[in-house]
């Protein structure tokens, strides 16, 4: 039998991560149809639908895994696909495009910031509801700011990698690129060696600070 706080703590955190690495993934999609890549668009992938996102891994089994044997969670959905032969200047486009991601993650922070607050206004402080709309509100924020700050680290294929190659000049930006094929080796060996936590946190507590100060929660 699951403990009932292994329980409580996948209903506060289930809507959070779900809808925290599924509309990154749409982000990227409506910033590329709007570059003029209608791909993503034409395969039902710009939407608020997370199920059209949803990697069984990626976005279910390791976020559950992580969150039972360690409290950390992340997690990661299907990928958009983007065609940059659709895009006039590729490598600045998908630059633009990657980025979208991490903002996303960023707006909806906030949007979990007001989703507590509004609920610390309905309700009764020491209200049982209350108590678990802010718990699920500070999820939000957590798992945002984490997904944000991971993906914003310039290893490719993170969506960093992708926008530290669109500044740069094309020959250099391609001999970069060929780092993605390594990338998610690098992004292992910083985890299980406790450097990425260290890169991390510092970035998630001030971001996190700073929007529970703006929205004063």
């Amino acid at each position: 039998m699951i403990p009932s706080e292994i329980i409580y703590a996948i209903a506060v955190w289930a809507v959070p991560v779900l809808f925290a690495i599924t509309l990154h993934e749409a982000a990227h999609g409506w910033m590329a149809n709007k570059l003029g890549d209608p791909t993503a668009k034409a395969l039902g992938r710009i939407t608020l639908n997370p199920i059209r996102h949803i990697d069984p891994i990626g976005t279910v089994v390791v976020p559950l895994a992580l969150l039972m044997l360690s409290g950390f969670i992340i997690g990661w959905a299907k990928p958009v696909p983007v065609e940059m032969r659709y895009f006039k200047q590729p490598m600045k486009d998908m630059a633009i495009v990657a980025l979208a991601g991490p903002a996303s993650n960023f707006i909806m922070a906030c949007g979990w910031a007001l989703f507590a607050v509004i609920g610390q206004m309905m309700l009764s402080p020491g209200d049982a509801t209350a108590t678990f709309i802010s718990q699920m509100g500070n999820a939000g924020i957590t798992i945002n700011l984490i997904l944000m700050v991971l993906n914003l680290l310039p290893i490719p294929p993170l969506d960093g990698g992708r926008v530290v190659a669109g500044v740069m000049p094309p020959t250099m930006a391609n001999a970069f690129m060929r780092i993605e094929a390594y990338g998610l080796f690098i992004v292992i060996f910083l985890l299980v060696t406790g450097i990425l936590g260290k890169i991390l946190w510092p970035m998630v507590l001030f971001f996190s600070a700073l929007i529970k100060m703006v929205f004063q929660i």
